[in-house]
């Protein structure tokens, strides 16, 4: 039983490290830190991008985020998958139009049903405007081109 045991608990470990690579490889991350070191909790609770504090950070699942406060840091680590970016942290409006992994300006953003979205806004495109003009099509062809990675 002991065997048993210990070979589920093995397989269970290898199985979670192997996830936790494909996400790390997936994520829009420097350094492991996503969203340039913003906290991803402003964007709801402060309706703002505000960078976050190193010495305010938390991994999840291989992922580190940094918070502006520790109230933003508790309230992530109840419950860290409300929120995480869309489409590992990519903009948007590339996942969409071509399926293809685009920076990202962290104060270039949108909540769409409690979902936090991130656009690429740089050199006179700024593709939120883009997004908004053919919301619907484009998060469902983002939706679906995401499941590919």
């Amino acid at each position: 039983m002991k065997i048993q045991l210990l070979i589920l608990s093995s397989l269970f470990t290898l199985s979670s490290f192997s996830q936790n690579e494909k996400r790390l490889k997936n994520f829009n991350i420097e350094n492991k830190i996503a969203i340039q070191g913003y906290d991803p909790v402003a964007y709801f609770k402060q309706k703002k991008a505000i960078k976050g504090k190193k010495e305010l950070s938390f991994s999840y699942e291989g992922v580190i985020y940094n918070f502006s406060n520790k109230d933003n840091k508790e309230v992530f680590t109840k419950t860290p998958a409300i929120y995480e970016p869309q489409y590992g942290g990519w903009c948007a409006y590339a996942m969409g139009s071509s399926s293809d992994k685009v920076e990202i300006d962290p104060e270039t953003f949108k909540i769409i049903d409690n979902k936090l979205y991130l656009f690429y806004n740089a050199y006179f495109n700024n593709t939120l405007k883009s997004w908004n003009k053919d919301e619907k099509q484009l998060k469902m062809k983002a939706d679906l081109n995401w499941k590919k990675y």
